[in-house]
């Protein structure tokens, strides 16, 4: 059972991180364009309006996904608590690949976003 709570709480910790990551940059954005912390692509980072509208979106995105995803997260776990520690092992590599999916795979709605809303220059859209 022990082994049960350890991965359980490993599987949370995606869920959880996009809820605070996603928190924290869409009311606490970085306020300078910089290559360490917040959304950095080569779009997002065009200027400050890119730059803040990025953190925005993908703030909301991840908010809203990291909330999603607990969910699915505890129902897929339950019926394996009393299952060996191989089959739990699995479970977890299977919940977790999903997880780091759709982490990147957020990517790509965001970076359409800033398409649809911004020239090749950074640009605002009329």
């Amino acid at each position: 059972m022990g082994f049960f709570i350890g991965m359980f709480l490993c599987n949370m910790l995606i869920p959880l991180i996009m809820v605070f990551s996603g928190y924290m940059m869409y009311k606490h954005p970085p306020k300078d364009i910089n290559g360490l912390i917040g959304y950095r692509t080569e779009r997002s980072r065009k200027n400050k309006d890119t730059w803040k509208f990025a953190h925005d979106y993908c703030g909301r995105l991840w908010l809203m996904v990291g909330f999603v995803l607990l969910i699915p997260t505890i129902i897929a776990q339950i019926p394996f608590a009393k299952s060996s520690d191989d089959v739990i092992g699995l479970i977890t590599i299977v919940i977790e690949t999903v997880q780091v999916l759709t982490l990147i795979g957020s990517i790509l709605p965001v970076e359409k976003a800033l398409k649809d809303n911004f020239e090749d220059d950074g640009n605002k859209r009329s």
